[in-house]
């Protein structure tokens, strides 16, 4: 191939596939290029520079680090990197923390940004997450996120290091959570133009989903043909209508679900519990709302290898659960890639099964959120489920990604796994 000319148009999908970092190099010496590439090798070079900007961070965050070594006052040099980076003293006093946590704390996700696997934003919700950890304990989430966060989101990254916190030091958690909710407050904001903010903060996370599942449910049954209000500003007027006159719909009760293991439920021991559109919360706070006097308990069978949910207990107040219900309850989420609608507010839709033969209606259906179900009945989206129940979802420009709704347990070894164990002992 010729350098010197850049790659021509093609109106089909190319045969061949040019080295990104090859095609992000020629087009910074000729931003033109782009109209003369494929839709397929935009996307390739998006995904090259996106790594290329990660390990530019992660040189900026070195240098700071080093910086901060050199510099007895923090502030000062909060104040002059702002001044240098054109930033905010406030953003600039975030690198800094970033640097040292990352540095000194979370060696192997800097290690990851080095290599262009994670940029700053997601790094940082590992820093975030951990800042409440001692050193030790931070090290210990850092070793367990290594080979775990790299192809994650933002969401899944810093779920995935409340968990990983929790399970390091489940007493420090559970004290932790237990003086944020001493903290809740309503907070008003005034603005400009006539409006303002009210908001309540550091509340019960189980007591907040559940009404906004309720102000959700009433808004959406006000929208008949003849509304012309956006779903957004229904919502306002609803919690607005509850607060000042609690009315705005029939009183009634929301569904908050909540995923505890039976010992840690007994209180044998201490494992982050899942509370659906939230995420992970301390044992003791999972108890604490399991106590509650309108909870209603169901038991949950799960596959002991892989931790998915494989039965959901017939015994409640309730008629048995269907398959629209099993599959929000198994799915707990939109089963897009990194969506975290909770399903108890998604719709139910038929997916495609790669093995028709063994397919059941519960391998076919699954929860999908309103803005992916749509995205879903597009020509140009492929969303394809495997024997092994995993979602693969394949863009226009041919990139697959896998979704699977994270293990209820955490997962135990096989017996092929075992007795490899064995004989390595």
């Amino acid at each position: 191939m010729n350098h010197s000319e850049p790659p021509k148009a093609s109106t089909e999908q190319p045969t061949e596939r040019i080295d990104p970092t090859f095609l992000l190099r020629a087009m910074q010496t000729n931003l033109e290029m782009f109209e003369q590439l494929h839709p397929d090798q935009l996307m390739q070079i998006t995904r090259s520079a996106s790594s290329e900007i990660a390990r530019l961070q992660a040189l900026q965050l070195h240098c700071v680090a080093g910086l901060r070594k050199r510099r007895s006052d923090r502030r000062e040099l909060a104040a002059e990197l702002a001044l240098v980076l054109c930033i905010t003293d406030n953003r600039a006093g975030a690198m800094i923390s970033a640097a040292e946590a990352l540095t000194n704390r979370l060696p192997r996700t800097l290690r990851l940004m080095d290599n262009g696997s994670l940029d700053l934003y997601r790094a940082m919700k590992v820093t975030d997450g951990t800042l409440w950890l001692t050193d030790h304990n931070a090290r210990l989430v850092d070793i367990v996120l290594e080979k775990r966060i790299s192809d994650k989101n933002p969401t899944q990254i810093r779920k995935a290091t409340v968990y990983a916190a929790m399970k390091a030091d489940p007493e420090g958690a559970a004290n932790r959570a237990m003086r944020r909710r001493s903290e809740r407050k309503v907070s008003l904001h005034q603005q400009d133009d006539g409006v303002a903010t009210l908001s309540v903060d550091a509340a019960p996370a189980e007591k907040v989903n559940a009404a906004y599942l309720r102000i959700d449910k009433i808004a959406r049954s006000l929208q008949t043909g003849n509304e012309k209000r956006t779903l957004d500003q229904i919502r306002t007027d609803v919690a607005l209508d509850l607060l000042l006159t609690a009315k705005g719909g029939t009183s009634e009760s929301t569904e908050a679900y909540l995923y505890v293991d039976l010992q840690t439920y007994l209180g044998l021991n201490s494992n982050p519990v899942e509370l659906t559109g939230h995420g992970h919360v301390p044992a003791e706070v999972a108890r604490h709302i399991a106590a509650g006097p309108n909870t209603t308990l169901r038991r949950l069978i799960t596959d002991p290898l892989n931790g998915q949910v494989i039965e959901v207990g017939r015994f409640r107040y309730r008629p048995s659960a269907d398959v629209d219900e099993f599959a929000r309850i198994r799915d707990r989420e939109c089963r897009h890639p990194g969506c975290s609608r909770p399903a108890q507010s998604c719709v139910t839709e038929s997916t495609a099964v790669e093995s028709a033969k063994s397919a059941s209606d519960t391998d076919s259906i699954l929860s999908y959120c309103l803005r992916h179900r749509h995205l879903k009945d597009r020509v140009d989206w492929d969303y394809r489920v495997r024997a092994d129940g995993k979602l693969v979802v394949t863009t226009p420009t041919g990139h697959s990604i896998e979704s699977i709704p994270s293990p209820l347990h955490e997962q135990r070894p096989s017996s092929d796994e075992l007795g490899e164990t064995r004989l390595g002992a």
